[in-house]
């Protein structure tokens, strides 16, 4: 298994990036090819010294790096990572990797 993480940065407006995120731009990446699962943090983003500078975290399942890659090549894939710059108006960063079982 694989896994894409996007840690979204606190935009100046958080109520209008909740409302977009979740009526516009996951219905756009939910169409991206090979995602098997895809899950979004609920409520603040914390850190062990209290909140953090990242306002959402979401987490891709893929089956692996290469799906990863190749999902973000597809039409589907360019037009979620178009849509990220009507919203996170602070950026994300974007971590993929392999997962094994520990």
């Amino acid at each position: 298994m694989a896994r894409l993480v996007a840690l979204y940065k606190t935009p100046r407006d958080p109520a209008a990036f909740d409302r977009y995120y979740d009526s516009t731009h996951i219905p756009i990446a939910k169409k991206i090819p090979g995602l098997r699962k895809y899950e979004v943090s609920e409520g603040g983003v914390h850190g062990p010294e209290g909140p953090s500078g990242y306002h959402r975290v979401s987490i891709l399942h893929f089956d692996s790096v290469a799906d990863i890659q190749a999902a973000f090549a597809s039409p589907e894939g360019q037009a979620t990572a178009a849509d990220v710059g009507n919203f996170a108006d602070d950026g994300v960063e974007l971590m993929f990797f392999d997962t094994r079982e520990a």
